[in-house]
């Protein structure tokens, strides 16, 4: 037990976790029995843009802490994408967040895409492909895209800020007269994106994602109230960059997919005691999908905008999140265990989960047009395939996006999509591991559950630094 909350995994059964549900008045829909095969409304494929995705299973992108320094895939990125592939899962949502230049890179090694390495990129999409055929028979109705992006204010290199935040740049220690990014340094960036798209078309993946979620350079945009410029202020200079980059990647690789995964809702960085940091300004100016009257609460209207803009604008696929790790991690990924540098979750973590499956429940209906795939289901462990049925066949998503159970059981769309039993010892019990080891510098992976990770040497480096 944590704080006196529930374990999930204390529930025996599916018809357990929907008593405790009603019983806690948690809204998430959960169904009782699974359909086997094509009955199973998560075996139904979806049509956008021309093609065709086979299923209802999306592998989220992650930040990966495995590659070389000089940005290219490692043996244990290679052993992670075969893993993606094999997960019968028909939506690669980008696999890994991968930097469009060294200074946006969030770690020293995280994945970058250069002229020096796309082909080792494109052998990574090979490679995840043919595991996928392999697995499933065939790769029809797979595909497979990357997430594009920049870290801005959270790049390894050294914060990149399109504005002054007073509690973030506290954080980070960034003194009064710390430099913000120009509008001449902002076009440098876009056109980055533009070359990165290129060599990711090139690459011979199907989309792009362009990245506007948890606190990174995309993000912050939406959140540049107080930014003066072309690039802050208005609603329209603040999705600018957004519109410029689509404006050049159409140009150049026009039949190239794009998407985009959105932090859809914030609210205020929290302490290290789980304790929101309110200002005593009127106003809260540093946000999106905040009241900033309240901006512990959320807000419906520019986060609609921005979807009306990514519809005039044609972009049909879209990923809902939340927040941020950085500084409201309950918010982005619930969690029974914090991370190490992060705290005790402030509610039951199903609260945070029924969160973002209500807002993304709202967006659906008001944008039918729209494929949606939903995040924040890990933390449902063995129920994620009973909420995952329900809440497809209820209309709330279109897809649903698996990202740290991955790691410990990837496996898992494949098995629901098969009627094979569940292997109940490798679903993720979010003991925040993957985040821990990463944040003391190890590389990413699921160290209590997968062998490999737990029984290796960084498994008992992590097991010492956390010591």
């Amino acid at each position: 037990m944590n704080n006196g909350m529930l374990r999930v995994g204390s529930l025996k059964d599916a018809g357990a976790f929907c008593d405790y549900l009603q019983a806690s008045s948690i809204a998430i829909p959960c169904d009782s029995v699974l359909a086997e095969g094509n009955a199973s409304p998560l075996a139904r494929p979806i049509d956008v843009d021309g093609a065709r995705i086979g299923n209802r299973f999306t592998i989220q992108p992650m930040e990966g802490w495995d590659g070389t320094p000089d940005g290219r895939p490692s043996e244990l990125t290679i052993r992670r994408w075969r893993h993606f592939g094999a997960s019968g899962a028909k939506l690669i949502w980008g696999g890994e967040a991968v930097a469009v230049r060294d200074d946006g890179r969030a770690n020293p090694n995280q994945l970058l895409i250069d002229g020096h390495t796309v082909r080792d990129i494109e052998n990574l999409r090979k490679t995840l492909v043919a595991e996928h055929r392999s697995k499933c028979g065939s790769d029809d109705g797979l595909l497979v895209g990357l997430q594009l992006t920049h870290s801005g204010r959270y790049s390894c290199r050294g914060p990149r800020i399109l504005y002054r935040h007073p509690l973030l740049d506290k954080r980070l220690r960034l003194p009064d007269d710390y430099p913000i990014l120009t509008d001449g340094e902002i076009r440098a960036i876009i056109e980055c994106f533009h070359r990165a798209a290129q060599l990711t078309r090139d690459a011979g993946f199907d989309f792009v994602d362009v990245k506007h979620c948890h606190g990174y350079l995309g993000h912050e945009f939406l959140s540049a109230h107080s930014r003066e410029g072309n690039y802050g202020g208005s609603f329209e200079n603040r999705t600018r960059f957004l519109r410029e980059v689509v404006e050049g990647i159409r140009s150049r690789t026009p039949d190239l997919k794009i998407a985009v995964r959105l932090s859809a809702f914030d609210t205020v960085p929290f302490d290290r005691s789980g304790v929101p940091e309110l200002l005593d300004s009127q106003a809260y100016r540093w946000g999106f999908g905040v009241n900033p009257l309240d901006p512990t609460s959320s807000s419906m209207e520019e986060p609609m905008k921005f979807l009306a803009l990514l519809e005039q604008l044609k972009i049909k696929l879209v990923n809902i999140t939340a927040g941020s790790p950085y500084y409201n991690p309950h918010v982005q990924r619930p969690a029974l265990f914090p991370p190490s540098d992060g705290y005790a979750p402030p509610e039951d973590p199903l609260v945070g989960v029924a969160r973002q499956m209500k807002f993304t429940r709202a967006l659906k209906a008001r944008f039918p047009g729209l494929v949606f795939v939903g995040t924040a289901y890990s933390y449902l462990q063995e129920f994620i395939p009973y909420v995952a049925q329900a809440a497809v066949r209820e209309g709330w998503v279109d897809s649903i996006g698996l990202g740290r159970l991955v790691l410990s059981y990837p496996d898992l769309p494949f098995d629901v999509l098969h009627g094979r039993p569940l292997e109940r010892k490798r679903f993720c019990r979010t003991f925040s591991d993957c985040t821990t080891g990463p944040r003391k510098g190890l590389p990413s992976g699921c160290y209590p559950l997968d062998e490999f990770y737990r029984n290796s040497k960084i498994g008992e480096q992590l097991k010492t630094l956390k010591g």
